[in-house]
């Protein structure tokens, strides 16, 4: 089978696309042919050695997935061959990836796909709505009614994040980067959405909220607290996903005072039971229509390193490029 791997750690140049065996399941696997996958910042970091993690060599790349069941393990229950299905967490912690034409993957990471998505969409959605999910609901516990402020809304979780707090009941306040971004905001459900190169974050949260908003969902790598403290409201929460190496100053005594909280997490390092719970009410609202792909550009699979290098300029290099996510097919 053809599939996209590294021989060794280093820049995307080390990625190959070439003859691998095709996998067999296990007793607890599904045989996937897959139809589409999705590059993710994370992807990036594993690839290029940044995030030491055990992996096996040849290491296929990639986290995320959509395809049709072609066989299944022993002791698989919920899936059978001819399943729709989608999910993420692979290509972590050992296990292998996802950008090939078949992979084999635990029953536990697999969910079936809504019939009113296509297999692309799901792929798109995988990773950074379940990130979202798990973010919102587990780690900032956002209530009906309660107003979030999303910076940089327009990426792949940012985008997710303005959907599921949405859906959830919240208000939802977002910046973005240019004014094309901010339409885009929009178009996803923002109730609010500003250009921070243009208005001040602090003066639009000011203006729209009595106190601060309840929850702020930071999506850069080198959050600015000193402004993001200052917009939350009494109590207010705080969540951070990304800025492995970010060391910014922080204003302990503002923070303090207002009785707020700084949440941050890894959404690989959460149980296959949180995930799962994340997935069954992301397909509920990918079914009904409130979740909406957010894909900037596609790829052909022979192409892994040219997306991947796309990827890492926009996140290690804020080359400004690329918005949503990036999607791969055969």
């Amino acid at each position: 089978m053809k599939a996209a791997f590294i021989k060794e750690t280093g820049p995307s140049s080390n990625l190959i696309y070439g003859d691998l065996p095709e996998p067999e399941p296990r007793t607890d696997e599904i045989l996937v042919d897959v139809a589409a996958v999705a590059v993710n910042p994370i992807d990036t970091y594993i690839r290029s050695g940044m995030i030491a993690m055990p992996l096996p060599i040849p290491f296929i790349v990639g986290c995320d997935f959509a395809g049709t069941v072609s066989a299944i393990g022993s002791s698989v229950k919920r899936f059978k061959v001819g399943d729709r299905v989608w999910g993420s967490n692979q290509g972590l912690l050992g296990r292998q990836g996802t950008f090939a034409e078949k992979i084999a993957v635990k029953e536990v990471f697999a969910y079936p796909s809504p019939e009113a998505r296509t297999d692309e969409e799901m792929a798109a959605l995988s990773l950074v709505c379940i990130t979202a999910h798990l973010g919102l609901c587990h780690r900032a516990q956002l209530q009906s009614g309660e107003t979030i402020f999303v910076n940089g809304g327009a990426g792949g979780v940012g985008s997710a994040v303005i959907q599921i707090a949405k859906a959830m009941g919240a208000r939802v306040i977002a910046s973005a980067g240019s004014d094309e971004r901010v339409a885009i905001c929009q178009q996803l459900g923002a109730d609010i959405a500003i250009n921070h190169h243009t208005t001040e974050i602090s003066e639009c949260i000011s203006e729209n909220t009595e106190q601060g908003v309840d929850v702020y969902w930071e999506t850069q790598r080198l959050p600015d607290f000193e402004k993001s403290i200052h917009a939350l409201a009494e109590n207010g929460r705080m969540v951070v996903m990304a800025g492995r190496d970010a060391q910014p100053p922080f204003p302990v005594g503002p923070f303090y005072v207002k009785g707020c909280s700084l949440v941050g997490f890894a959404m690989f390092k959460a149980s296959p039971e949180q995930q799962d719970q994340s997935a069954h009410d992301i397909n509920a609202w990918a079914q009904q229509g409130q979740l909406r792909a957010n894909i900037g550009r596609r790829f052909s699979l022979s192409d892994t390193a040219a997306a991947h290098q796309l990827q890492e300029d926009n996140t290690i290099h804020s080359a400004g490029t690329l918005y949503g996510k990036i999607i791969l097919s055969r």
